[in-house]
Protein backbone atom coordinates (compact mmCIF):
# COMPACT_ATOMS: atom_id res chain seq x y z
CA UNK A 1 0.00 0.00 0.00
CA UNK A 2 2.83 2.40 0.88
CA UNK A 3 4.51 1.69 -2.48
CA UNK A 4 1.26 2.44 -4.33
CA UNK A 5 0.81 5.72 -2.43
CA UNK A 6 4.39 6.76 -3.15
CA UNK A 7 3.89 5.87 -6.81
CA UNK A 8 0.80 8.06 -7.16
CA UNK A 9 2.41 10.90 -5.24
CA UNK A 10 5.33 10.83 -7.67
CA UNK A 11 2.93 10.92 -10.62
CA UNK A 12 1.08 13.86 -9.03
CA UNK A 13 4.32 15.76 -8.49
CA UNK A 14 5.59 15.15 -12.01
CA UNK A 15 2.20 16.07 -13.48
CA UNK A 16 2.19 19.38 -11.62
CA UNK A 17 5.73 20.15 -12.74
CA UNK A 18 4.83 19.29 -16.34
CA UNK A 19 1.77 21.55 -16.28
CA UNK A 20 3.85 24.37 -14.84
CA UNK A 21 6.44 24.07 -17.61
CA UNK A 22 3.73 23.90 -20.29
CA UNK A 23 2.05 27.02 -18.90
CA UNK A 24 5.27 29.04 -19.08
CA UNK A 25 5.67 28.08 -22.75
CA UNK A 26 2.27 29.55 -23.71
CA UNK A 27 2.07 32.76 -25.70
CA UNK A 28 -1.70 33.14 -25.27
CA UNK A 29 -2.59 34.88 -22.02
CA UNK A 30 -5.81 32.96 -21.34
CA UNK A 31 -4.23 29.56 -22.02
CA UNK A 32 -1.26 30.49 -19.80
CA UNK A 33 -3.57 31.37 -16.91
CA UNK A 34 -5.63 28.19 -17.26
CA UNK A 35 -2.62 25.86 -17.39
CA UNK A 36 -0.84 27.72 -14.61
CA UNK A 37 -3.94 27.48 -12.42
CA UNK A 38 -4.14 23.72 -13.08
CA UNK A 39 -0.44 23.41 -12.18
CA UNK A 40 -0.88 25.27 -8.89
CA UNK A 41 -3.85 23.08 -7.89
CA UNK A 42 -1.87 19.92 -8.66
CA UNK A 43 1.29 21.10 -6.89
CA UNK A 44 -0.65 22.42 -3.89
CA UNK A 45 -2.30 18.99 -3.52
CA UNK A 46 1.05 17.22 -3.90
CA UNK A 47 2.78 19.37 -1.26
CA UNK A 48 -0.21 19.07 1.07
CA UNK A 49 0.01 15.29 0.93
CA UNK A 50 3.73 15.28 1.70
CA UNK A 51 3.46 18.04 4.30
CA UNK A 52 5.58 20.77 2.68
CA UNK A 53 3.56 23.70 4.00
CA UNK A 54 5.52 26.65 2.57
CA UNK A 55 4.99 25.21 -0.94
CA UNK A 56 1.31 24.65 -0.20
CA UNK A 57 0.96 28.30 0.84
CA UNK A 58 2.83 29.54 -2.24
CA UNK A 59 0.69 27.53 -4.65
CA UNK A 60 -2.53 28.61 -2.96
CA UNK A 61 -1.49 32.26 -3.38
CA UNK A 62 -0.57 31.63 -7.03
CA UNK A 63 -3.93 29.94 -7.59
CA UNK A 64 -5.73 32.97 -6.15
CA UNK A 65 -3.75 35.29 -8.46
CA UNK A 66 -4.57 33.14 -11.50
CA UNK A 67 -8.23 33.00 -10.51
CA UNK A 68 -8.40 36.79 -10.22
CA UNK A 69 -6.91 37.28 -13.69
CA UNK A 70 -9.12 34.57 -15.21
CA UNK A 71 -12.29 36.16 -13.82
CA UNK A 72 -11.15 39.54 -15.14
CA UNK A 73 -10.42 38.12 -18.61
CA UNK A 74 -13.60 36.06 -18.92
CA UNK A 75 -15.97 38.71 -17.59
CA UNK A 76 -14.88 41.31 -20.09
CA UNK A 77 -17.18 41.12 -23.15
CA UNK A 78 -15.45 41.06 -26.52
CA UNK A 79 -17.25 44.23 -27.53
CA UNK A 80 -15.73 46.14 -24.61
CA UNK A 81 -12.13 45.21 -25.32
CA UNK A 82 -10.30 48.31 -26.35
CA UNK A 83 -9.05 47.78 -29.87
CA UNK A 84 -8.24 50.45 -32.40
CA UNK A 85 -7.94 49.87 -36.16
CA UNK A 86 -5.37 51.97 -37.99
CA UNK A 87 -5.21 52.21 -41.78
CA UNK A 88 -1.59 52.31 -42.94
CA UNK A 89 0.08 52.43 -46.33
CA UNK A 90 1.54 49.24 -47.72
CA UNK A 91 4.97 50.84 -47.56
CA UNK A 92 4.64 51.72 -43.87
CA UNK A 93 7.87 50.88 -42.03
CA UNK A 94 6.17 49.52 -38.90
CA UNK A 95 3.74 47.39 -40.91
CA UNK A 96 6.60 45.80 -42.80
CA UNK A 97 8.49 45.23 -39.55
CA UNK A 98 5.49 43.35 -38.11
CA UNK A 99 5.12 41.24 -41.25
CA UNK A 100 8.82 40.33 -41.22
CA UNK A 101 8.79 39.53 -37.51
CA UNK A 102 5.83 37.14 -37.82
CA UNK A 103 6.60 35.76 -41.28
CA UNK A 104 6.91 32.10 -40.23
CA UNK A 105 3.71 32.13 -38.16
CA UNK A 106 1.83 34.04 -40.86
CA UNK A 107 2.64 31.41 -43.48
CA UNK A 108 1.71 28.64 -41.07
CA UNK A 109 -1.85 29.99 -41.08
CA UNK A 110 -1.97 31.44 -44.59
CA UNK A 111 0.56 29.57 -46.74
CA UNK A 112 -0.46 31.38 -49.93
CA UNK A 113 0.10 34.91 -48.59
CA UNK A 114 2.52 36.90 -50.73
CA UNK A 115 3.26 40.45 -49.67
CA UNK A 116 3.52 42.99 -52.45
CA UNK A 117 4.93 46.12 -50.91
CA UNK A 118 3.64 49.39 -52.38
CA UNK A 119 0.95 47.64 -54.47
CA UNK A 120 -1.63 50.31 -55.32
CA UNK A 121 -4.68 48.08 -54.90
CA UNK A 122 -3.65 46.80 -51.45
CA UNK A 123 -4.88 48.32 -48.20
CA UNK A 124 -3.40 47.41 -44.84
CA UNK A 125 -4.84 47.74 -41.34
CA UNK A 126 -3.20 47.33 -37.93
CA UNK A 127 -5.42 46.21 -35.06
CA UNK A 128 -3.98 47.77 -31.91
CA UNK A 129 -4.66 47.30 -28.23
CA UNK A 130 -3.01 50.29 -26.66
CA UNK A 131 0.52 50.37 -28.03
CA UNK A 132 0.57 46.63 -28.81
CA UNK A 133 -0.23 45.15 -32.22
CA UNK A 134 -2.98 42.53 -31.95
CA UNK A 135 -3.33 41.80 -35.66
CA UNK A 136 -2.72 42.75 -39.26
CA UNK A 137 -5.22 42.67 -42.12
CA UNK A 138 -4.36 43.22 -45.77
CA UNK A 139 -7.12 43.50 -48.36
CA UNK A 140 -7.12 43.86 -52.13
CA UNK A 141 -9.71 46.34 -53.35
CA UNK A 142 -12.00 45.23 -56.18
CA UNK A 143 -14.76 47.81 -56.46
CA UNK A 144 -16.78 47.56 -53.27
CA UNK A 145 -15.37 44.11 -52.41
CA UNK A 146 -12.46 43.77 -50.00
CA UNK A 147 -10.63 40.55 -50.85
CA UNK A 148 -8.78 39.51 -47.70
CA UNK A 149 -5.19 38.59 -48.49
CA UNK A 150 -4.03 38.45 -44.88
CA UNK A 151 -5.97 38.13 -41.63
CA UNK A 152 -3.39 37.57 -38.93
CA UNK A 153 -3.67 37.82 -35.14
CA UNK A 154 -0.50 37.78 -33.08
CA UNK A 155 -0.22 34.81 -30.67
CA UNK A 156 -0.71 36.81 -27.48
CA UNK A 157 -4.11 38.13 -28.68
CA UNK A 158 -5.72 35.00 -30.11
CA UNK A 159 -8.07 34.71 -27.14
CA UNK A 160 -9.29 38.29 -27.36
CA UNK A 161 -11.51 38.60 -30.47
CA UNK A 162 -9.37 41.07 -32.41
CA UNK A 163 -10.80 39.71 -35.67
CA UNK A 164 -14.37 40.05 -34.39
CA UNK A 165 -13.68 43.69 -33.55
CA UNK A 166 -12.42 44.50 -37.04
CA UNK A 167 -15.18 42.73 -38.99
CA UNK A 168 -18.19 43.42 -36.75
CA UNK A 169 -17.42 46.41 -34.52
CA UNK A 170 -15.21 48.74 -36.52
CA UNK A 171 -16.66 50.73 -39.40
CA UNK A 172 -13.33 51.50 -41.08
CA UNK A 173 -14.01 49.22 -44.07
CA UNK A 174 -17.46 50.73 -44.66
CA UNK A 175 -16.03 54.23 -44.45
CA UNK A 176 -13.56 53.28 -47.16
CA UNK A 177 -16.37 52.28 -49.52
CA UNK A 178 -16.41 48.51 -49.05
CA UNK A 179 -19.75 46.70 -48.90
CA UNK A 180 -18.57 43.09 -49.00
CA UNK A 181 -15.63 41.13 -47.58
CA UNK A 182 -14.36 37.89 -49.16
CA UNK A 183 -11.84 35.74 -47.31
CA UNK A 184 -8.96 33.71 -48.78
CA UNK A 185 -9.87 30.09 -49.62
CA UNK A 186 -6.77 28.43 -48.19
CA UNK A 187 -6.67 29.88 -44.68
CA UNK A 188 -5.89 27.30 -41.98
CA UNK A 189 -8.67 26.88 -39.36
CA UNK A 190 -10.90 29.76 -40.51
CA UNK A 191 -13.10 31.23 -37.79
CA UNK A 192 -15.47 33.24 -39.99
CA UNK A 193 -18.59 31.07 -39.79
CA UNK A 194 -19.14 31.83 -36.11
CA UNK A 195 -19.02 35.57 -36.87
CA UNK A 196 -21.86 35.42 -39.38
CA UNK A 197 -19.89 35.13 -42.64
CA UNK A 198 -21.64 32.95 -45.22
CA UNK A 199 -19.87 30.12 -47.00
CA UNK A 200 -18.94 30.65 -50.65
CA UNK A 201 -17.10 27.57 -51.86
CA UNK A 202 -13.90 27.40 -49.83
CA UNK A 203 -14.10 31.09 -48.97
CA UNK A 204 -16.43 33.13 -46.74
CA UNK A 205 -18.33 36.34 -47.50
CA UNK A 206 -19.54 39.07 -45.17
CA UNK A 207 -21.98 41.76 -46.28
CA UNK A 208 -21.20 44.99 -44.49
CA UNK A 209 -24.17 46.94 -43.17
CA UNK A 210 -24.78 50.26 -44.91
Amino acid sequence: MTWILDHWLAILGWAGSGLLICSILQTRVLRFRLLNAAATVTLATFNLLIGVWPMVAMNVVLLAINAWFLVKLLRQPAAERTFTVLAVGSGDAYLNHVLRSHDVDIHRHQPDFCWERNAEDRQAYLVQQGDETAGVVVVRADGDVAHVELDYVTPAFRDFAAGEYLWLRSDILRRRGFRHVMTPPNMTDPYYARLGFRRNGRAYVLDLAA
